[in-house]
């Protein structure tokens, strides 16, 4: 049994846009925001390159770990009427949601993509280390910090409690939703919160639903499923992510080649010379660090991540088309060889992305996450698909989308190799 570190003499209290207010009563989770391992997510956006598609996306894992908290906080005030809730769990949990992002490196997936560098593993080594957050945890009792990572890596025995961060319906999606949305400017992501929460129920293993509320879910769903296409994965935003890969990955082979940088990249040699980091090594990684070094690299003798810093900190992107998998088996080889012909390295200037997308499997993910359940009014479940109609029509309804990246301005410049330039403009026309 852990020792509760009481209440604030007065709540604390954060202006949101999206929630209006976030309100924090407890020591623990005021300590926690005051930590440095939590204040570095201030120098971390939630979503990563979008920015450069969505202008006002400028919005930190700071936002969003508030955000989450918040939700949980108003969520298991819901609960408290309902005997399957322990409130025993409820510091456990505000902890829990507010640090589940505390792990994540500059630019989030893309940058795990191309080191791979997953944030869960860091947020436990940070909940568990030589850190502020480990020291406030500590205070709770023996085994506090590490019931709280194992909420955020769902091997928590408590089932209940790991669905409510970890689900279809948990409190993670439910505010990068609407604060995601928020940001960039869209009505795509914006469901009715107060509604959703009215009619979640605590179960034994998971969260589920009142069966009044079956269409406030499938406005969620369907949501959820357009902000998707509309803003995670909008091309530009994928060409401004493949751009962030292509320098990471040109800075590695010249280091790995013996280059002689400008300036010493000495936050990434770990990384390139493929080292363990040490995780004060890695809290020193954020964006305004990378932005230094593209900034740098702007000026080096190499003219490949010269030019390509200089894309992504000036925002001139890859042109991207469409090139469905006919194509790409028709010219792919034939664009690589030509684009080498002309000096545009294809490794860096012609680069391929092939999507593909279940509706049903954006919130019901093979083995992954459990589905979402209604609760009856006799008191059955039943997995939502079996009563929801909308659900049922986009239960087989794949959407793809394959496009391929590449500088099309360079192309347009280019004085010499006219048949070279002629073929590849024409081999890239919109389909």
């Amino acid at each position: 049994m852990y020792s509760s570190r009481g209440q604030l003499s007065g709540s604390k209290v954060f202006k949101d846009p999206v929630h209006r207010y976030i309100y924090v009563y407890d020591h623990l989770i005021w300590e926690l925001i005051n930590t440095k391992e939590f204040q570095r997510l201030r120098r971390i956006k939630q979503l990563g390159t979008s920015f450069l598609t969505f202008h006002g996306a400028e919005h930190t894992r700071f936002h969003h770990s508030l955000g989450v908290y918040e939700i949980a906080r108003q969520l298991i005030d819901q609960f408290q009427q309902y005997p399957e809730w322990d409130d025993r769990d409820r510091e456990l949990l505000l902890a829990a949601a507010l640090l589940h992002d505390v792990g994540h490196g500059p630019f989030s997936h893309a940058f795990e993509h191309v080191f791979s560098v997953r944030h869960e593993v860091w947020t436990e080594r940070i909940i568990l280390g030589d850190t502020e957050v480990n020291k406030v945890l500590s205070e709770m009792g023996v085994g506090f910090a590490e019931e709280v990572a194992s909420i955020i890596n769902k091997t928590h025995p408590n089932r209940l409690i790991v669905n409510i961060l970890s689900s279809q319906l948990d409190v993670d999606r439910m505010d990068y939703l609407l604060r995601d949305a928020h940001f960039a400017g869209v009505s795509y992501g914006k469901f009715d919160l107060e509604r959703m929460l009215r009619v979640l129920r605590p179960d034994e293993d998971q969260v589920v639903v009142k069966q009044s509320g079956m269409h406030t879910i499938e406005d969620y769903i369907m949501r959820r499923y357009q902000m998707y296409w509309q803003v995670y994965l909008h091309p530009a935003t994928r060409s401004s992510d493949l751009l962030l890969k292509a320098i990471l990955e040109r800075a590695q082979e010249l280091y790995e080649s013996g280059y002689a940088f400008n300036l010493t990249p000495k936050h990434f040699l770990p990384i390139f010379e493929q080292k363990v980091m040490t995780l004060e090594q890695y809290l020193k990684l954020d964006e305004t660090v990378v932005y230094f070094y593209f900034q740098e690299w702007m000026d080096e003798e190499d003219s490949i991540l010269a030019d390509l810093s200089s894309r992504f900190v000036n925002r001139r992107l890859l042109k991207y088309k469409n090139f469905p998998e006919a194509n790409r088996d028709r010219h792919m080889e034939r664009l690589r060889q030509t684009m080498e012909t002309i000096g545009l390295p294809s490794k860096y200037y012609l680069l391929e992305d092939q999507l593909s997308q279940l509706p049903y499997d954006l919130y019901k993910g093979q083995g992954k996450y459990e589905g979402i359940y209604l609760q009856m009014n006799d008191g059955e479940r039943k997995e939502i698909s079996e009563v929801s109609m909308l659900v049922q029509s986009i239960l087989n309804s794949r959407q793809s989308d394959e496009k391929i990246y590449y500088p099309e301005d360079v192309l347009l410049n280019l004085k010499d190799y006219a048949n070279e330039k002629s073929w590849i403009l024409s081999t890239l026309k919109d389909e």
